[in-house]
């Protein structure tokens, strides 16, 4: 009886956690945006003082972005995508890795390929919203 009671009236479905519009590579774009831009002020500047928050902002956006590529990747992105685009789990493990790489570097190169994977990324997580 009362398990009756209790049980839920509705039952609803999403392919993601919350129904879509949560997720959006966006997020780790603009943080990465960042980090190349602080980059290329880390080049501009001589200023120790200045390089040296440089590096500290630079280090915390590009801990974001792999954040978000993270929740992009574990939330939103489920199986059926994974099979419609078999590379994509080594797309988010490279653009991770870019992340890594952008975080432990000052040169804006290092920011520039984490952006063209994030927008790989994007291009099939557009594929997805159409479906």
């Amino acid at each position: 009886m009362l398990a009756r009671l209790f049980a839920p009236k509705v039952k609803v479905s999403a392919h993601c956690d919350l129904p879509c519009g949560v997720y959006d590579p966006a997020q780790a774009r603009i943080e990465a945006q960042s980090v190349k831009a602080v980059q290329e002020k880390y080049q501009a500047n001589e200023d120790p003082h200045f390089r040296a928050r440089a590096i500290v902002i630079k280090e915390q956006r590009a801990e974001l972005v792999k954040h978000h590529l993270s929740v992009l990747w574990s939330d939103y992105f489920k199986a059926p995508h994974f099979e419609k685009y078999p590379q994509l789990h080594q797309l988010f493990n490279d653009a991770l890795k870019a992340g890594s790489a952008a975080k432990a570097s000052t040169d804006p190169a290092t920011g520039q390929k984490l952006l063209d994977l994030i927008d790989q990324i994007d291009a099939i997580f557009q594929e997805t919203k159409k479906a």
